[in-house]
């Protein structure tokens, strides 16, 4: 879950709380949230995040042998 999901998750479930008498779906949802948010700032760092580490590639070019060595 990422993290705009679990923000919606749990405003979706404080207005089903704070707004509508459906108190168990509401809990749920903004619990459910709590926990998507946290686990997305943790694991943050191993998805990816703001692409701090870009992997560089560098490519190694092979010049020719000359014509008068012999190859072994």
């Amino acid at each position: 879950m990422g993290i705009l999901i679990s923000w919606c998750a749990f405003a979706a479930g404080a207005i089903l709380q704070f707004g509508v008498l459906v108190n168990a779906t509401g809990v749920i949802l903004m619990i459910a949230g709590t926990i998507g948010f946290v686990l997305s700032l943790i694991f943050w760092e191993s998805w990816g995040g703001f692409a701090r580490n870009q992997r560089r590639r560098s490519v190694v070019e092979l010049l020719p042998i000359p014509r008068d060595r012999e190859v072994l």
